[in-house]
């Protein structure tokens, strides 16, 4: 079916109380699994593409959005493109064009002023060409190389107030909070700070979006959707799949060289690590 939006997938998931699940793609493998998890569990989804999966790519944006959103097209549930943690302008700028219909706008490294700043340009200028668009406030941590942060050190989470300020002030569409979660976790063992996330609810009127949900333990998971989360960012979960079916082939197989053999059994396990997780959310069915 043609492309939808982000936007669209996250009013419905909040009308029905739910949240919808974006996956991080990196390689065509990582497509399939997601449509495929997705139809599995007759859900919708986001496939969203890092800025640090661009780098990957040689810094070039179209081949795997191309990918995408052929594949996209070709699927039987609803599915959007979202750019994630862009903080490179001149990516923001290669979106529309890309068949993007969200991006997340990253400047949460800088201080509470220039991070105001650089996300009120970003949202004009995605405002003007169609784009509902996300930022992020407070420290979730784990991305471009830095550790996860310890989430009870001081000034890691974000304050409710400061984020009232900060939607209004810069006219994002969606907040990511920290409230506990960090980027590229390989266990599950985040535990969130469900008062505060009630805080956030109620201080903001905008959905809010949990980064670093691969390592947030499902009945947190559970809870922070009742809480008010409506849009779940999910990818190294789905490379411990991947990583982990692969580790397994070659180890029964050590004379094997087709990559097809060992990519099969890594899209499968990523398969039902979406539908599973899809599930886990509840995500609206199709």
């Amino acid at each position: 079916m043609p492309l939808t939006t982000t936007g669209d997938l996250v009013t419905r998931a909040a009308a029905a109380r739910s949240a919808v699940a974006s996956f991080n793609i990196i390689t065509l493998e990582h497509v399939e699994a997601v449509i495929a998890g997705a139809e599995s569990a007759h859900a919708p989804v986001v496939l969203q593409v890092s800025e640090n999966a661009v780098r990957f790519r040689g810094g070039r944006l179209l081949p795997l959005a191309r990918a995408a959103a052929a594949a996209a097209e070709d699927a039987a549930v609803p599915v959007a493109l979202h750019l994630d943690h862009v903080q490179s302008d001149a990516l923001l700028y290669q979106a529309v064009d890309a068949g993007f219909s969200s991006v997340m706008y990253d400047a949460a490294r800088l201080p509470y002023a220039e991070n105001l700043a650089a996300t009120r340009a970003a949202v004009d200028w995605a405002h003007a060409h169609g784009l509902w668009i996300e930022a992020e406030l407070g420290q979730i941590g784990g991305k471009n190389g830095r550790p996860p942060l310890d989430a009870h050190a001081p000034g890691a989470r974000t304050d409710p107030e400061e984020a009232r300020a900060f939607v209004a002030d810069s006219g994002v569409d969606a907040l990511a909070v920290a409230v506990g979660s960090a980027h590229a976790m390989t266990t599950r063992t985040a535990a969130l700070n469900h008062a505060l996330l009630k805080r956030l609810s109620a201080a903001l009127d905008v959905p809010l979006v949990l980064h670093g949900s691969s390592g947030v333990p499902d009945g947190e998971l559970t809870a922070a959707i009742a809480g008010g989360i409506t849009k779940v960012n999910i990818g190294t979960a789905l490379n411990i799949a991947l990583t982990g079916a692969i580790r397994d082939f070659l180890a029964d197989r050590p004379e094997a060289v087709d990559p097809r053999g060992y990519l099969t059994v890594a899209r499968d396990a990523m398969t039902r690590a979406v539908a599973r997780t899809l599930r886990t959310l509840g995500a609206p069915t199709v």
